[in-house]
């Protein structure tokens, strides 16, 4: 606007010199022109020969954590740029590492930046804008610099010591106890050594105390595989109207109000604890795509479930009853299911129950869609769950994840 003005102003005097011969229009038309030109050739050469390096430190980090980077803007010219602005297009929130600065000859100046992740999901830091102009302020002028990188935030995990889970049981009510000839995480007694233990088997606090060799017994996995299945069907979750986050624990992380944010944590916290007792664990959830982890101990397993609930969002389609009967058929003997949902139809649970008949175990945890502002309570499902007598963890609002995964309910409800 500014140069539109000025020009307007030379052509002006233009016009006014032609008509009334006045040298001093004239002379004022050709330094307004002057001007102009001189100005928009100084803001278009202030953008030339400035290089902008990106490093990201951080490609991997978890709600609560930090996003580390460094911005460089390296003047090649031998001429000084009086002001120089970089403009980031990050959309990872609270991201600002844009700046403004003089930059010498020959010069560099960084910025580093660490970013507080609140959010968890799959952001790109860049691309970026280098805006510059002339010392009159007339031309401001812009170069956008490419070069991108992605930070993938994980959801936040919070210890649960009182989060347990049934054992599981053959028809007749006797856990399961069986002699395994390999290694498991379950050792169920000593004994001494024979000719052909593996070394892998060998008790070294008994063997040093006894003044002999001594082999532990292993038994087999009571629960041998569990899967935690999470319900991202998008119309049984509820999200507070009018507000988008709500204070955590130690007041310095802040997590959308939603059943979906609540269950994608809940999720996560409970695969860490599962995995710290050396369980194998898997994850389902039909969200925006389906998404089936095979149930695994190895060390890589809390990372690659991690992963995928970092970008998985509540856009299924398909209700928990059909997702549950479709997965059927992984669900074995001894399994255990962790179902984490807020959906209050009863038809999931009669999926569950034919999953029962068949000897599997099943813990849930229900997110009270009522505490997110939705009409119906849990009331129902508890008591149907309770019925079939499956331990049952109410998610509220506004509740710590180690107060509502400390106590199950669904039994005291069977008794009312």
């Amino acid at each position: 606007m500014r140069a539109l003005g000025i020009l307007a102003l030379a052509l002006l005097s233009f016009f006014v010199a032609q008509g009334t011969s006045i040298r001093l229009f004239i002379h004022l038309f050709y330094l307004l022109l002057g001007l102009l030109v001189v100005s928009f050739v100084w803001a278009w050469f202030n953008l030339r020969g400035v290089r902008v390096e990106r490093e990201t430190f951080t490609q991997r980090t978890q709600v609560g954590g930090l996003a580390h980077e460094r911005l460089s803007v390296t003047n090649l010219w031998p001429f000084p740029k009086l002001w120089i602005e970089l403009r980031d297009h990050s959309d990872l929130p609270l991201h600002a590492s844009g700046f403004v600065s003089y930059l010498p000859a020959k010069d560099r100046r960084r910025w580093v930046s660490k970013t507080p992740c609140t959010m968890r999901g799959k952001f790109t830091l860049g691309p970026a804008t280098l805006v510059s102009g002339d010392p009159f302020g007339i031309f401001k002028l812009q170069r956008r610099v490419e070069g991108t990188s992605e930070v993938l935030v994980y959801p936040r995990t919070t210890p649960l010591p009182a989060f347990s889970l049934p054992s599981a049981e053959l028809p007749g009510g006797q856990d399961v106890k069986s002699r395994a000839y390999h290694v498991t995480p379950n050792v169920s007694s000593i004994r001494d050594y024979q000719p052909g233990d593996s070394f892998n088997r060998i008790h070294w606090k008994s063997t040093a105390r006894g003044g002999k060799l001594m082999v532990k017994e292993f038994e087999l996995d009571p629960t041998a595989e569990i899967y935690v299945v999470l319900d991202m069907q998008e119309r049984v979750h509820q999200q507070l109207i009018g507000n988008k986050r709500a204070r955590d624990v130690d007041n310095s992380v802040r997590v959308a109000e939603s059943t979906e944010e609540y269950g994608v944590q809940a999720s996560a916290s409970i695969i860490r604890h599962l995995l710290d007792q050396n369980r194998m664990v898997g994850m389902v959830s039909w969200g925006q795509h389906r998404e089936v982890i095979p149930a695994e101990r190895e060390s890589r397993q809390l990372f690659k479930m991690l992963e995928a609930l970092a970008v998985l969002r509540a856009h299924g389609v398909q209700p928990l009853a059909e997702v549950l009967a479709a997965e059927s058929a992984r669900f074995g003997r001894n399994c255990t299911l962790v179902i984490v949902t807020p959906a209050l139809d009863e038809r999931w649970v009669l999926s569950l129950q034919q999953l029962l008949y068949r000897g599997v175990r099943a813990v849930v945890v229900l997110l009270d869609p009522q505490s997110f502002g939705g009409w119906r309570d849990t009331l129902t499902v508890q008591a149907r769950l309770a019925e079939l007598r499956v331990p049952t963890y109410v998610f509220r609002h506004g509740q710590v994840i180690e107060d509502a995964l400390s106590q199950t309910v669904s039994y005291a409800v069977g008794r009312q």
